[in-house]
């Protein structure tokens, strides 16, 4: 599946800033969270399991938590991945 770069979320406190673009393999997740320590793993499990949901197997990732919650987290990659694919996942 093909990327462009795309973003989804805010810095405002509870968001997260999903930044994604083209890779040339694999999924490579880079995290700046202030909770990192406690959720870090947790945090980038939920970016990868969401993606890989999408079909998005290659893609580099910026993430820039402010402590969002999973839903926020799973709702911002999913944006920011339909941004970046052009496909619609609402729609059947």
């Amino acid at each position: 599946m093909e990327l462009k770069n795309a973003v989804a979320g805010t810095l405002e406190s509870g968001d997260i800033m999903i930044q994604i673009g083209p890779a040339a393999q694999g999924l490579s997740i880079e995290l700046d969270s202030s909770v990192e320590a406690q959720f870090g793993r947790q945090i980038r499990s939920l970016i990868a399991e969401t993606l890989q949901g999408l079909g998005i197997e290659k893609a580099q990732v910026k993430a820039v938590d402010k402590g969002a919650l999973d839903c926020t987290i799973r709702a911002r990659v999913t944006a920011a991945a339909v941004r970046a694919t052009g496909k619609d996942v609402w729609k059947d």
